[in-house]
């Protein structure tokens, strides 16, 4: 089988989850890495792990000119511009089988159409990383109810959510640079979820109506003093001037166009799970049958007392962002695998060497974009938006919330 060589433009956390990830996946290689904070590290992780010669190179350009594919793992804010310096390089001549970008595919509607009209430009298949759809028990728990599906109608409810202790890195603290808060970071994940599993089997992925979608957004923990200061202190970002959500949660109503059966997906997200770590909770309700999904579900547990905990060096080698070093400790033994990482890049691989789009392609990026955007329009509007309404569909595409504008005082602490 040919290898993908892949180049990552982006080295920070989710960069390094992927090279964990791609330790179990066979004919991928790291060839390059675009030169920003984290990089040299990438690049050493991947030649002492087999993973390639990732060199490090000053430009986008070049990063190309050493890649088969391409993976944009850069924040949020810088998305945009570096899909158009991949456009260009490939205007210029580098040859590629594909663009890779991870979730969300733009911070609006506006630039996430606008790198789907990029890709289009040079004819590059694209692959957009939404990993919990991958995950293994996601996808063996569809294909175990396929039959009960077929035989008693499909599924009428789905609920995701995903919740933690809030973001690494500093810059997802700022509403402007990452389109908004929890919503934003995390409500991508479980509205794509919750569509998925909703989608009747054998149909494409946007075959579901979109109908309605009704939604709150708070700032709960971090509008407390004591949380702003020490956010402020650790970030530098000042959440009683520009403060984003930290809690989210909403109905979207979908319409299957063949029967006219209306479903429900239900999301929930938070920056405020003080518990063990990171939470995923997937559920689908159909007649006679169900699934569930918990992470925190472990064959795995470790215990370490007050004495022995001192040489805890890393509490997130148990379970990312972990907040404890000691007690029974929920332990996830492959964490990349587990999420879906693994085959989220397997399929990636699959489908560039076929010339073809991932499972997941920007179209899809784009129509999750689309319904986190409708989310905050109504919360801002405090009403049920009805997403049949031209006018609704016109004004979502230049919509930018409040919140992403650094204007959440407005709607958040009024």
């Amino acid at each position: 089988m040919e290898t993908l060589k892949l180049g990552f433009i982006g080295s920070g956390f989710i960069a390094h989850f992927l090279a964990v990830a791609m330790k179990q996946v066979r004919h991928v290689e790291l060839s390059a890495v675009y030169k920003r904070g984290g990089a040299e590290e990438l690049s050493k992780f991947a030649q002492e792990n087999g993973l390639g010669s990732c060199e490090v190179f000053d430009t986008v350009e070049e990063v190309c000119n050493h890649s088969d594919a391409v993976a944009v793992f850069a924040p949020n804010f810088a998305r945009v511009e570096i899909v158009e310096q991949v456009a260009d390089a490939v205007k210029k001549g580098t040859e590629l089988k594909g663009i890779i970008c991870e979730k969300p595919l733009g911070r609006t509607v506006k630039e996430a159409r606008r790198l789907v009209e990029l890709a289009k430009e040079v004819d590059l298949p694209t692959a957009y990383f939404e990993d919990q759809i991958y995950m293994r028990s996601i996808q063996n728990a569809l294909s175990q109810l396929e039959p009960q599906q077929k035989s008693m109608g499909y599924f009428t409810l789905a609920r995701s959510a995903e919740e933690h202790g809030g973001p690494h890195s500093s810059w997802f603290w700022d509403p402007v640079k990452t389109g908004g808060g929890t919503l934003s970071d995390m409500g991508c994940h479980s509205i794509a979820t919750c569509k998925y599993i909703l989608t009747p089997p054998g149909k494409s992925l946007d075959f579901l109506e979109p109908v309605s979608m009704m939604t709150d957004t708070s700032l709960l923990k971090w509008g407390q003093e004591k949380y702003r200061k020490e956010l402020k202190e650790r970030t530098g970002v000042d959440y009683a001037k520009t403060p984003a959500e930290d809690y989210c949660s909403g109905m979207i109503t979908f319409r299957n166009p063949e029967n006219g059966q209306f479903v429900k997906a239900q999301f929930s997200n938070s920056w405020m799970y003080d518990k063990q770590g990171l939470r995923l909770r997937m559920e689908g309700m159909g007649p006679g049958y169900a699934m569930d999904v918990n992470t925190l579900r472990s064959p795995l547990e470790v215990f370490i007392s007050d004495a022995a905990a001192d040489a805890v060096k890393d509490a997130e080698s148990a379970l990312e962002k972990s907040t404890a070093t000691r007690g029974l400790l929920t332990v996830q033994p492959n964490e990349a695998d587990l999420y879906g990482y693994v085959d989220e890049i397997r399929d990636a691989r699959d489908a560039f060497l076929k010339g073809e789009d991932a499972m997941l392609n920007w179209e899809f990026g784009l129509s999750i974009t689309w319904l986190v955007q409708a989310g905050y329009m109504a919360a801002e509007k405090d009403e049920t938006l009805d997403l049949t309404d031209e006018k609704i569909q016109n004004d979502l595409e230049s919509y930018e919330s409040l919140i992403a504008q650094g204007k959440g005082a407005d709607v958040l602490l009024g």
